[in-house]
């Protein structure tokens, strides 16, 4: 019934004569009706009530607009316009603002262009190196920036939505989603989360646990203004969107997975760490991508329940591959550890990116020399330090931390990929010894170029952790490595031959 008293609204909003003579699109989804007109959108809350919301009343859909202007002025202050009334006027006729008495409420916006969506960037194979990187470090100033919510989060936070998640799942069961692979997740997640508890819970009390974006899919980023913006934020549950930091980009990590996308998950979880050196969050990661397919699913399943025909069946078979990417992640391969050595301009870091996604899911973690001093002497990632801060102290740090770090997220379950000079023999003696402690398989491959090769690719460099100059590179040239036992792979050779011999030594 509440619904019913929208329809003045609804035509009012779907009347060309409130845009100036532009007839609007409109798209409904659940919750909401969508109208777009020109250079404008505007976004009306159904008088609904359903499990994990209510916005039935007028007051509390005011409030809904009202929060979700707030919480998304913080990831597109440009985007987001403000709160706009539907007035009824002196006359008795609705308007759009205005002078009048206020019976509905639409959240204002910018319109963008639906080709900017990152959904359909990442179809169109549009998604480059640069992209990935300034989407990351939007989302980590988001996260940087939120609020700390320590009264959310936590495991008991955690395992209300995998009981919540179950019980939704149980009417799809036989028809649109497999008993025993609901059953199977059901259980191996309450492992997970059994083994997590206290991980979790540490997180919370740290400050991880904060009012994040909560709906981190593709298709709720764009570019906007040259720049990657994330819209549409949760704001009528707290419960979703206050949580923990690495579970909202998992999100966006098992999306960009799900669009066939693996390299550039990995791409943007690594540049996350480098970053924010947020490395114990690793361990979590297979339960949050877990869960978050295991939402997808869900949705997916219901949507499919309310579907006919070939829509139901495509629907049905997209909800079982999210179950099934669901399992998957929560059974990773086993952890190993490769060492990816060589001097300035030799290709460690790109080959150690291309190798990550044939290492784990989704993708081994990088630990960089380069980005583990930056985080040490609490430096942004591409400011240039200065010769303080490759004093042979700060290098001895540099590399303990290096070990350090690989050896934990291997205990962690993760496979590593250790990228650094590794110019002494005892350096890389040490990380052997790290993968013979973790009882891990290990391969060493050291990247050798010409010197007028390695010298170009340095000047080259934009946006890179490393502060390398062609000089630094010739005063590496005078080392004395020591007998090298590594595979040694020549990174001038034409197109993927060198990344090709990486792959035959590595197996994958």
């Amino acid at each position: 019934m509440a619904a019913d008293a929208q329809a003045p609204v609804l035509a009012v909003l779907s009347d060309p004569a409130t845009y100036g003579g532009l007839a609007p699109a409109r798209v409904d989804t659940h919750i909401s009706s969508v109208f777009l007109a020109g250079d404008r959108v505007y976004k009306l809350k159904k008088a609904v009530r359903l499990t994990f919301l209510d916005f039935s009343t007028l007051a509390a859909r005011k409030t809904a607009c009202e929060a979700e202007f707030a919480i998304n002025s913080r990831a597109a202050p440009g985007l987001y316009l403000g709160v706009v009334p539907v007035v009824r006027g002196k006359d008795g006729a609705l308007a759009l603002g205005g002078e009048g008495e206020a019976v509905d409420y639409v959240v204002a916006m910018r319109r963008f262009d639906e080709d900017s969506l990152f959904r359909n960037l990442v179809r169109r194979g549009a998604l480059d190196r640069g992209l990935l990187r300034d989407l990351t470090e939007t989302v980590v100033a988001f996260h940087r920036a939120a609020p700390v919510r320590r009264d959310k989060g936590g495991a008991a936070a955690m395992a209300r939505t995998l009981d919540d998640n179950e019980a939704a799942m149980l009417p799809h069961v036989p028809h649109l989603l497999p008993a025993e692979g609901v059953a199977r997740l059901t259980r191996l997640s309450r492992d997970w989360l059994a083994r997590l508890a206290p991980l979790l819970d540490s997180r919370r009390e740290q400050g991880f646990v904060r009012q994040c974006h909560g709906d981190l899919h593709l298709g709720n980023i764009c570019l906007f203004e040259g720049r990657p913006t994330l819209f549409d934020a949760i704001e009528f549950s707290e419960d979703i969107a206050c949580i923990d930091v690495a579970y909202d980009l998992a999100f966006l990590l098992m999306d960009l997975d799900a669009h066939h996308a693996r390299d550039l998950a990995s791409q943007v979880m690594n540049h996350a760490l480098d970053l924010t050196g947020d490395y114990p969050a690793v361990a979590a990661m297979p339960f949050f991508l877990s869960l978050r397919a295991g939402v997808r699913a869900l949705v997916t399943a219901t949507t499919a329940a309310g579907s006919a025909g070939a829509e139901r069946e495509r629907l049905g078979a997209e909800g079982r591959s999210y179950l099934a990417a669901a399992l998957a992640y929560l059974d990773p391969p086993p952890p190993r550890l490769v060492a990816v050595g060589g001097l300035s301009g030799s290709g460690k870091s790109r080959m150690g990116r291309r190798l990550a996604p044939l290492l784990g899911v989704p993708g081994a973690v990088v630990v960089r020399s380069d980005a583990l001093r930056k985080q040490l002497t609490g430096a942004h990632l591409r400011d240039r330090l200065g010769p303080e801060g490759y004093a042979p102290e700060v290098t001895e740090r540099t590399y303990r931390s290096l070990f350090d770090t690989c050896a934990m997220l291997l205990k962690a379950g993760s496979s590593v990929v250790a990228d650094a000079v590794f110019a002494r023999p005892e350096q890389r003696a040490a990380i052997e010894r790290v993968a013979a402690a973790a009882g891990v398989p290990f391969a060493g491959l050291w990247l050798e170029a010409p010197e007028d090769v390695a010298a170009a690719r340095i000047g080259g460099r934009t946006g890179d952790a490393s502060d390398a100059t062609v000089e630094v590179l010739a005063r590496q040239r005078q080392y004395d490595l020591g007998p090298i036992a590594w595979k040694r792979l020549d990174t001038s050779q034409p197109g993927d031959g060198a990344f090709t011999e990486a792959c035959r030594a590595l197996g994958v």
